[in-house]
Formats: structure tokens, C-alpha cells, sequence
């Protein structure tokens, strides 16, 4: 008796498989690009508050607002089971860039 496998169900299987894979990279595409522009405009209003900070002689560095932003993240990740650490990391770096736009305004602006 010859057995023969039905190879085309399996096929069918791949196809759906990469079509469902093409659509959630495509979501994922989209939630990229909405996630690199509010980077952007958090650097923008950092910006602002650069400005403000400089028209205003305020110290740049605000320990307690950095605690409360990581704080904030700390409460996100735990309140969404993602890393606390994975998020205060990149609030580190967020952070970071902040600070240098700042310097980069404060500075620029304390020369003129």
C-alpha cells in the first residue's frame, strides 16, 4: 500500500502563517513610526523647556522631576508586566537626549 501526504494543507498552512506575519510587521511598522515621532516631539517640548529654563535662569537639572518620570515608568511596567528595568533604561536614554538639547540650547543661547 502507498501512503501519499497531503503537502498541500501544509502549504496552505505556510501561506496563511506569512500572511499573518506580513500583516503584524506592517502593525508594527506603523506603531514604529508612531513611537519615533512622539520621541521627536518630546525632544521639542524638552526644547521649550530649555528655553524657558534659560529665559528664567532655572537650573537645568531637576533631580526630582527625573525621579518622578522614572517613578512613573517603574509604576507603567509593573502595571503592564513589562520590565521595570527595561523601562527605566530606556528612560535613562530618553532622559539623556534631553539633557543634551538642553545643554545644546542653554548653551547656545548663553553666548549670544
Amino acid at each position: 500500500m502507498t501512503r501519499t501526504i497531503d503537502t498541500t494543507s501544509t502549504e496552505r498552512g505556510v501561506e496563511t502563517a506569512e500572511k499573518k506575519l506580513a500583516e503584524l510587521r506592517s502593525e508594527l511598522d506603523e506603531l514604529d513610526h508612531k513611537l519615533l515621532d512622539d520621541v521627536r516631539n518630546r525632544i521639542e517640548v524638552c526644547a521649550q523647556i530649555a528655553l524657558l529654563k534659560e529665559k528664567h535662569d532655572i537650573p537645568m537639572l531637576q533631580p526630582g522631576r527625573m525621579r518622578f518620570v522614572h517613578e512613573r515608568a517603574q509604576n507603567y511596567a509593573r502595571a503592564h508586566n513589562l520590565s521595570p528595568e527595561f523601562l527605566r533604561s530606556l528612560y535613562d536614554l530618553i532622559i539623556g537626549e534631553a539633557c543634551r538639547v538642553e545643554d545644546l540650547i542653554i548653551d547656545g543661547l548663553g553666548r549670544k
